[in-house]
């Protein structure tokens, strides 16, 4: 088995462009979820509308790359407003349920064949990205040792994600330690409570519905600047609760918990899928238990059984605090 290329690429997904995709992504849940208590399956809408702003923007409609990160910005907020005010009504499931046909809505939107003129359809669009690398530092790869190595793209990409992680990790620090933070934390113990207090529940609720979804929707930045194209699917109902996993695996209602879930979520992941296709390989599977073409569903059969063990035996996750976190959210 090639033990330096598994090790290498494992190490790779610590760091790279898709772990802090999905970091961003869960970081704007982890506001919602887990410290405002909104059970919200819609996040993977707010990723999609913010990179199919850009990407419409600059592609369909010919306008400059920074326009096209103002418009998807703008969308987010807009979804959220659109999304806030039918549903922060709603509590637990019934808030799950409208979220998350709204997120299939605005994909299937993307998909439709009547919208293709402009989103490209189920194809997507692409020629959007030339703008970012054209601001690309790097002229070379860079190597980390003997096993971790990224392009001149890929470390531009990166450098700017991260860039983004650190200050949507400040903001969220200092959020949740000012007064309204306070009030978001105990709207999620019990909002009759807050509201008994004289607090706008539905308003507080709206803010940090606002406020997850553009933190989350960096990440959709992200992907489709790594991918250099966005498609619908990208933004289906499943990568919202891998964000869910990330989230509940770092610690909901901590603020470096999703940045810490989702590089070990990745690094699992990635070891799994690179470790299964060789040990097939090498016959140390049997062809007749497991073939290489089932590798990719196995992997994600464990991250299931992992969260399902997370959730049994410790449900406030890796580094939460069972005092704090409600998974019952509201």
């Amino acid at each position: 088995m090639s033990w330096d290329i598994i090790i290498g690429v494992s190490l790779e997904s610590l760091i790279n462009a898709t772990m802090i995709a999905y970091a961003l992504a869960a970081i704007g849940l982890n506001v919602h979820f887990g410290y405002t208590g909104l059970l919200n399956f819609g996040q993977s809408a707010f990723l999609g509308i913010a990179a199919y702003g850009l990407a419409m923007t600059v592609a369909t409609f010919g306008l400059p790359f920074w326009i096209g990160i103002g418009v998807g910005l703008l969308g987010a907020v807009i979804l959220a407003l659109l999304l806030g005010i039918p549903t922060l009504r709603l509590r637990a499931d019934y808030l799950a349920i409208v979220t998350i046909a709204a997120a299939e809505i605005v994909r299937l939107l993307f998909r439709s064949v009547s919208l293709s003129k402009w989103t490209g359809g189920s194809d997507g669009l692409q020629a959007f990205s030339d703008g970012f690398y054209s601001m690309n530092p790097y002229s070379g790869a860079v190597e980390i040792g003997t096993l971790i190595s990224f392009d001149a793209r890929e470390l531009w990409i990166m450098t700017v994600g991260w860039v983004l992680v650190a200050i949507s990790l400040v903001f969220v620090f200092l959020a949740m330690r000012s007064p309204w933070g306070r009030v978001i934390k105990a709207i999620r113990e019990d909002e009759d409570a807050v509201r008994s207090l004289g607090k706008n529940v539905v308003s507080y609720k709206m803010q940090s519905l606002i406020l997850g979804g553009v933190l989350g929707s960096l990440g959709g930045y992200v992907i489709a600047l790594r991918n250099a194209a966005v498609q619908p699917d990208t933004y289906g109902t499943e990568f919202t609760f891998y964000m869910y996993t990330i989230v509940i695996l770092g610690g909901a209602a901590r603020v470096f918990g999703p940045v810490i879930g989702s590089m070990i979520f990745w690094f699992l992941l990635t070891f799994i899928n690179a470790v299964l296709p060789e040990a097939i390989d090498a016959g140390y599977i049997p062809t007749w238990f497991m073939d290489k073409t089932d590798a990719g569903a196995f992997g994600y059969i464990c991250v299931g059984l992992g969260l399902i063990l997370l959730l049994i035996f410790r449900p406030q996750g890796i580094f939460g605090d069972k005092k704090e976190v409600m998974l019952d959210g509201r």
